[in-house]
């Protein structure tokens, strides 16, 4: 069976994938299982500039197809941050997902609501020797103020779908893994794997 590496050490993000990726029929491992520590810097001008790197990287040093990911949630209301900058968005270093989403609620404050938002997620496959290749996907919802549900991680607890009535982080996985934009960016990115894997 072959391997396609998960390059992310993220642990939120594989445990989505490991999901997302079921009979797909490769055997998916993540940089610790295979020996790997890499710290690429994320200072690209795009989601997709981000995740070639990142998928580049892995695959160069591991010699495996690597799947990597960047994403973000863009708020409206806030001109489209934090962006690129999800994951670094924040007055202090060292700062926890709570400490994120506190600082986003502080910058909401006093805005009209509605405060529209979409997650975005870009996906970058790398097969040593090949072009990368990417898959995109976007999920639609709204910023609320107090956080609700304890799933999911990240923005997870403030980002409302208003069709489902639920926060990100009160969604079912199966219902997460059908509506959140990393699960319609896998849906995107199988067929093309596919092709690479040959099946």
């Amino acid at each position: 069976m072959p391997q396609l590496l998960i390059a992310t050490e993220n642990q939120g993000k594989i445990r989505e994938f490991q999901e997302l990726l079921t009979g797909l029929g490769v055997e998916l491992v993540t940089p610790r299982q295979v020996g790997i520590n890499l710290n690429v810097v994320e200072d690209g001008a795009t989601y997709e500039e981000n995740a070639g790197k990142k998928a580049q990287a892995y695959a160069a040093a591991s010699g495996l197809i690597s799947l990597a990911d960047d994403s973000g949630l863009e708020v409206a209301a806030l001109g489209g941050a934090p962006g690129l900058y999800s994951a670094r968005y924040s007055p202090q270093p060292g700062a926890t997902d709570a400490d994120r989403r506190a600082f986003l609620l502080e910058n909401l404050r006093g805005k009209p609501r509605p405060w529209l938002a979409h997650f975005h997620a870009t996906i970058a496959i790398a097969a040593p020797g090949s072009e990368l290749r990417f898959a995109e996907g976007n999920c639609y919802g709204e910023i609320i103020p107090e956080e609700r549900g304890t799933g999911g991680f990240g923005y997870d607890p403030i980002f409302l779908i208003p069709a489902t009535g639920k926060t990100m982080a009160e969604l079912p996985m199966d219902e997460k893994n059908r509506l959140s934009h990393r699960a319609l960016a896998v849906q995107n990115a199988i067929p093309i794997l596919r092709l690479i894997l040959g099946g």
